[in-house]
Parts: structure tokens; sequence; C-alpha cells
């Protein structure tokens, strides 16, 4: 099993995710002050966000994930960085480390409290800083987003679980944020000589939670049946739909509403994704400007966050279909 799914492989390559993973990158910098300590990252996938942090922050860098490979051109062949292709678990608990990060990944894990358990077991000073990325699985359940869920993921965090979880495990969650249109959690953490208890407004969620949980099947429904009368009845009229993005997204979309020959087919900007097909449908994977030999009436955005880039590359194809979002 490898930690990332098209999370890892769509960051390079997207404007607007670039921006936002520099930006943290900062962030962890100056709160962690890394300059000159040494920063692990589990689930690292290439090291770009690791090469990245280190850089900003003159620190030196470890990274762990069973699917790392090095990339020509990737800028992760520096001195100051190593890596273990492997998964991390107790036996790596003798690892020292000023700043433990982990990027989505923690979905990936099905034992969750035994993953949490060995960076504590690793995590002795309470200077020591330990930085989490993870979906938000409320928004999942509060938008009836079902092509987020998919079976790359075995574990869902709302904020508040998140902070439990860690809690439980011996940590004082210093921070969370919701962040990238809310889409995704940012936790910090330290670990803590006893029990702590919730101190943080997104803390409280179980109760919005529990409500969620309840209408999230009718809710779900309704939006599998509007999203698949839609893309029929565009069909049936003759104009040509496609999916803007290739990757886990995309695919539960299609394997979920049971669409076939109604969608052209997925437009991705990852290279490493182009030419291949979507599992389970079958679907082509093409690069935007393959557009041109078949020009879309409806694009439909697999994330809403890339309305606007997508549009400007549209744009520069001379096209002008109609953009929705899911």
């Amino acid at each position: 099993m490898r930690y990332s799914t098209d999370f890892e492989e769509s960051q390079h390559f997207s404007g607007t995710f670039n921006s936002f993973a520099r930006e943290l990158a900062k962030e962890v910098a100056d709160r962690c002050s890394v300059s000159g300590k040494h920063v692990l990252e589990i689930g690292c996938g290439k090291g770009e966000f690791l090469a990245e942090l280190c850089k900003l922050g003159g620190a030196t860098g470890l990274g762990i994930d069973p699917g790392y490979r090095p990339d020509e051109g990737r800028g992760t062949q520096d001195e100051a960085l190593e890596f273990i292709v492997d998964h991390f678990g107790p036996k790596y608990e003798h690892l020292s480390a000023d700043v433990v990060l982990c990027r989505h990944t923690l979905e990936h894990i099905p034992h969750v409290a035994d993953f949490i358990r060995a960076i504590r077991g690793m995590t002795d000073s309470d200077e020591t800083w330990v930085v989490f990325e993870t979906p938000d699985a409320k928004r999942v359940l509060d938008e009836a987003a079902f092509w987020d869920i998919y079976y790359e993921h075995c574990s869902y965090f709302s904020p508040g679980a998140h902070a439990r979880l860690f809690r439980q495990e011996g940590f004082e969650v210093t921070d969370l944020q919701l962040v990238y249109d809310h889409q995704y959690i940012v936790q910090y953490a330290k670990p803590a000589p006893g029990p702590t208890g919730p101190a943080l407004p997104l803390e409280d969620d179980l109760a919005e939670m529990r409500q969620l949980r309840k209408s999230f099947p009718e809710r779900v429904r309704k939006l599998q049946e509007q999203w698949r009368d839609r893309i029929r009845a565009a069909h049936a009229a003759g104009r040509k739909v496609y999916l803007w993005g290739g990757g886990s997204k995309a695919v539960s979309f299609l394997t979920t509403l049971g669409l076939g020959e109604e969608v052209q087919g997925a437009v991705d900007i990852n290279p490493y994704k182009q030419g291949k097909f979507t599992p389970g449908t079958g679907h082509p994977v093409i690069a935007p400007e393959t557009l041109l030999d078949n020009p879309p009436d409806l694009v439909i955005v697999m994330n809403p966050i890339y309305v606007r880039e997508i549009g400007q590359t549209l744009s520069s194809l001379g096209l002008d279909p109609e953009v929705v979002a899911v």
C-alpha cells in the first residue's frame, strides 16, 4: 500500500495547489522555527514539500514513504535530505526529529491509534512539533460529496475527531484550522505530560456530525439523481461532457453514477495520468490541448477550488464551454 493517491500526483502541476503548498511550508517553517532543526515527514510522497520546507527554513529532512522514488528534476536530490522507502511504524520510534510532519497520510491508515501512538513514542521532548494535514470529513458530510468517498481512504476525520485522537494518544493540540477552501484540516500539536481536554472551537463538532450523518444518505441520493439526470440529458441532447480531474474523485463520481458513454473523458493536467484510463469505467484521461480535437459543451470540475484556473486554461485554448463544479 502507498500512502498517497491523486493528492500527491496532482500537486505538482496546479498553480493553485502549489501556491497553497508554498504558503503552508512557510507557515510551518515560521511557526515551528525549523531553522537548524531536523524534520521528519511521514508519507512524504516524492519529497517535494519536505524539500521546500527544509530549503525555506534551513533544516535537514528525513522522508518515509513506501512509494518514494527519486524523480529527476523534482528538487529532492539534496544532501540535507534522506529518504526511507518503507511504512512508518514502531520500528522507527528510535528516530529523532524536532518536527514531525504528516500530510494526507492519516486517511490511508487503518489502525490510526497505533500509528499516532508510534509517533508519540518517538517524541519525548515537549518542544517537538507534530503537524498533520488531513481531509475534512465534516465537509464531505455537509456537501453530500459522495465523490470524496473512495476505497483508498480507510479513515475519515472531522476536526474534532482529529483532535480527540491526538489528545487520546498523549498530545496537546495547540491549533486546529480548516484550509484550502475548508477542504483540509491542519493541526499543530506537541507531546503532553498528561491527559488534555478539548480547548479549541473546532473540536466541538459531535452534535453537528450526528445531524449531518442522519441526513447524509437522503441528501446523497438526491444529489446523485440530479447529477445523473443532468449528464444523461446533456448527452441525449448531443452535448459533449467531460470531467476535469482524472483522479480518485472522478473515479468515484463515474462509478457511483454508473456513467459510460455519457461522458467523453476526463481532462487532467498531470502528464503521468494522460494517456491512461479511469479505473472501473475506462474513460480516457487526456491533456487539456486534446479538447481541441473534440471541443466540450459541458465541463464538470471535480474540485471547485480550481474553477478559475480551469476557466483560464479553457479560454487560452479558445474554448468556451459551460463549466460547473461538483
